[in-house]
């Protein structure tokens, strides 16, 4: 019998092979969770190449990983973005499984072309960035947040920010002002849903080795190992599945009475 079986979980973003949001379905599933892995139906040509050698279906693929563990999921494609898919995701949950219990927040736009300074930041881009992280995380806990109070068990909402959320950077305006966004909006979430035990939290990841992180070079070579050894204290990188643990440890009774907090995952990259 794992903790948190019985439970349901969505988690947004979670198609990728090299992913915090396909770690987080699996740490969950271990603890006995059903899972909603979501994504945005990325066309097979824009994977990586350890992907489409592992003919990687992206969020079929991490609910075949979750079947594989016993529990059941129900991979579901949407824009968080966009309030009617929204809707669509969350019923579509509540008619197969009939509740919803976790929420991770992870779905974010790609690095890249916002990986530039204010005055050549395209105006979509910074829309993007911060519609996808912030207004995607809004519309998600509006729509499930009331689900949670009404089933009367308590719930988590987790949103996956940054250390980019804590301290700003000249060549990421948009990515920054989302993550520091997401972490008052979980502070918003933490003030209203902690009478009715719904702790909610956000987890700050540093340098993290997930194909988010490929634009640096993959396979990880020269260029990824200065950036390493100068940023963290720890010499290393994280892993998905060092981030997924704290997210799982965060859903279980152990984490319950942790609320509003943003927490940094990061090898000691920011210590505040």
């Amino acid at each position: 019998m794992g903790e948190l079986d019985g439970k349901v979980a969505i988690v947004t973003g979670a198609g990728r092979l090299r992913g915090i949001g396909r770690a987080t379905c699996v740490a969950l599933a271990k603890l006995g969770c059903d899972i909603v892995p979501t994504g945005t139906g990325r066309s097979p040509a824009s994977y990586p190449p350890d992907e489409k050698a592992a003919k990687w279906r992206d969020i079929e693929s991490t609910a075949e990983q979750v079947r594989a563990l016993g529990r059941k999921a129900l991979p579901v494609i949407g824009d968080v973005s966009n309030s009617a898919d929204v809707h669509r995701m969350v019923q579509q949950t509540l008619d197969k499984f009939g509740r919803i219990d976790i929420l991770v927040n992870n779905a974010a736009f790609r690095r890249g072309e916002d990986r530039v300074t204010i005055d050549k930041l395209d105006e979509d881009v910074w829309r993007k960035v911060l519609d996808i992280k912030v207004t995607g995380a809004f519309l998600m806990s509006k729509a499930i947040a009331p689900q949670m109070i009404k089933q009367g068990k308590g719930g988590r909402i987790i949103n996956i920010s940054s250390i980019g959320g804590k301290r700003g950077a000249a060549e990421v305006p948009a990515y920054c002002t989302a993550n520091f966004a997401l972490q008052g909006f979980t502070q918003v979430l933490a003030q209203w849903l902690g009478q009715y035990n719904i702790p909610c939290n956000a987890i700050c990841p540093g340098i993290t080795d997930t194909s988010r992180m490929d634009d640096v070079g993959y396979p990880r070579a020269e260029r990824w190992q200065q950036m390493v050894q100068r940023a963290v204290p720890m010499k290393r990188a994280a892993s998905d599945d060092e981030i997924a643990g704290v997210i799982a440890f965060l859903c279980t009774k152990a984490g319950e009475y942790i609320n509003g907090q943003s927490i940094n995952v990061c090898g000691g990259i920011a210590m505040w």
